[in-house]
């Protein structure tokens, strides 16, 4: 074999490794900003109009919970708007106004019982 060949093969190793490293990266993090775009566009029950499930559906707040022992707070406001873009709602404001109380909320009840309050 020419050296040429045994380097183009040692490199396309080094390039199958490095896949398999990203892919069990992802995996072992658990849910991805996508997943939870999915999940929680997936459990708004909306019209043309406006979300109609953001304050009172307990799915909605465990994933909520999930996405915020997972994700980033920085990354929070990308899932809502984008999960709350993908059902197509007029009303996007409102919908977002009360997904962000409830975020809120959830943060202030985890430092309570951090402080042990």
């Amino acid at each position: 074999m020419k050296r040429t060949e045994l380097e183009r093969r040692e490199r396309d190793l080094r390039k199958a490794q490095k896949k398999e490293e990203a892919l069990e990266k992802r995996s072992g993090q658990g849910a991805s900003v996508g997943d939870f775009i999915d999940q929680l566009s997936g459990l708004f029950r909306h019209d043309a109009t406006e979300i109609f499930n953001t304050k009172d559906d307990i799915n909605v707040l465990e994933v909520l919970e999930e996405m915020q022992a997972i994700i980033p707070q920085k990354k929070w406001d990308d899932v809502l708007k984008k999960a709350i873009k993908k059902t197509g709602v007029v009303e996007k404001d409102r919908a977002y106004k009360e997904l962000t109380e409830l975020l809120s909320l959830d943060e202030e009840e985890s430092e309570e019982e951090e402080v042990g309050v």
